[in-house]
């Protein structure tokens, strides 16, 4: 899950991570008022979405006067910010932060995220900040340096000074860089985090360090542990049909293909979509439909996978373990008789109650195209979407 920008920055305060002040606005009214209560001299109206890049997007802009703040809201708030994240379609901007501007001398970058090959949490540090650290990655790697927390030890303080030395930092800015390592350690255990970006950190003229930017994505399976996190969810930055999909326990994500799967288990889905590309098409969604799922829950993952207009065939993929094949077979008829499927629909079941699910697909009277095995179904879905083309 993914919150806005002010409300991580509210999370790390609560840590004692250094943040510039700042509060939030939902109309170009509370944004005045925002800045009339911070006191300026200098202002930075932020546009609220769950994207990176709103800066070069028209998001991110430097004021001088609260004449200035009202105007920028009034422009930012309802515009389509169209960010490299958000694809061309952009995000509507619903939510401002209005923040007290800081004077920069220098720009870092740090984050912390789980190493899952080293089952540790690991921080990332670079001296070039307020880049996209992909583009540092492929233009200057070794400005980009690791460091790891031993789960068994905990966190030492080493750790934030062998960082502050990575960002050339010394002196009290050493001490300051071991303090926010430490605060943001305990604030990325404590909330069970996936990811914490500050990009960029900064060092004020005043040699103060700041998290000017912050961004933070928590691991869903442990929601049920932070009432507080659930509550900063934003529906409206979500993609609609993921958000159905989450209503019924479907792991699913749009992608921008042609070939809708639907399929049960990560791994095979993966698989799934690898041999899609393999004949030449692109899926179009990625969908996990678990591993007890019933005919509702396969039903609803149909109607999800056809309210996307650029599905122009489905393939089914089902390995029956505690998912039966039979009641996979009736969830896609009902499905298929409910919306009147337009599309070529391939169906490859095997495992648990195989031949009732076949039978039952084969009385269903309906077009399905049935295949023997993965290779075999890919090969076929591909064809009929072509075919259709």
């Amino acid at each position: 899950m993914n919150i806005h920008e002010y409300q991580a920055k509210a999370i790390l305060r609560q840590f004692g991570a250094p943040v510039p002040k700042g509060m939030p606005a939902f109309t170009i009214d509370e944004a005045v008022k925002a800045a009339e209560v911070l006191g300026g001299p200098i202002w930075v109206v932020k546009a609220q979405i769950h994207a990176g890049g709103r800066g070069k997007g028209g998001g991110v802009k430097v004021v001088k006067s609260v004449e200035e703040v009202k105007r920028e809201a009034g422009r930012m708030l309802g515009m389509t910010l169209v960010t490299h994240q958000t694809g061309p379609h952009g995000r509507v901007v619903k939510r401002l932060y209005i923040e007290d501007g800081s004077s920069i001398a220098r720009e870092l970058y740090l984050s912390a995220l789980v190493d899952r090959g080293r089952s540790r949490i690991a921080f990332i540090a670079s001296t070039e900040g307020g880049m996209d650290i992909e583009e540092v990655a492929k233009t200057a790697p070794e400005k980009i340096q690791t460091f790891t927390v031993d789960p068994a030890a905990g966190y030492s303080p080493y750790v934030g000074l062998d960082i502050a030395t990575a960002l050339k930092l010394k002196g009290d800015q050493a001490k300051q860089c071991g303090r926010l390592i430490k605060s943001l350690y305990d604030a990325f255990i404590a909330k069970d985090m996936s990811l914490l970006e500050i990009n960029p950190l900064v060092v004020t003229k005043d040699g103060a360090l700041i998290c000017l930017d912050a961004k933070i994505n928590f691991d869903d399976n442990a929601l049920f542990r932070h009432p507080d996190v659930m509550e900063l969810r934003d529906p409206g930055e979500e993609d609609p049909k993921e958000r159905e999909a989450a209503e019924y326990d479907l792991n699913y994500v749009k992608l921008d293909g042609s070939i809708g799967c639907m399929v049960n288990g990560a791994g095979l889905a993966m698989a799934t979509m690898d041999i899609i590309k393999l004949y030449g098409e692109e899926p179009a969604n990625f969908l996990d439909v678990g591993g007890g799922a019933s005919r509702e829950k396969v039903t609803a993952a149909f109607k999800i996978i056809v309210s996307d207009p650029n599905v122009k065939g489905i393939l089914v993929n089902i390995f029956g373990g505690i998912m039966k094949c039979d009641i996979i077979a009736e969830g896609i008829v009902a499905a298929a008789h409910e919306l009147s499927l337009k599309v070529p629909l391939v169906v490859r079941l095997e495992g648990t109650n195989v031949e009732k699910g076949k039978e039952i697909l084969a009385k269903s009277g309906l077009a399905i195209i049935s295949a023997n095995d993965l290779n075999d179904a890919a090969q076929k879905i591909v064809k009929a979407v072509r075919v259709g083309k």
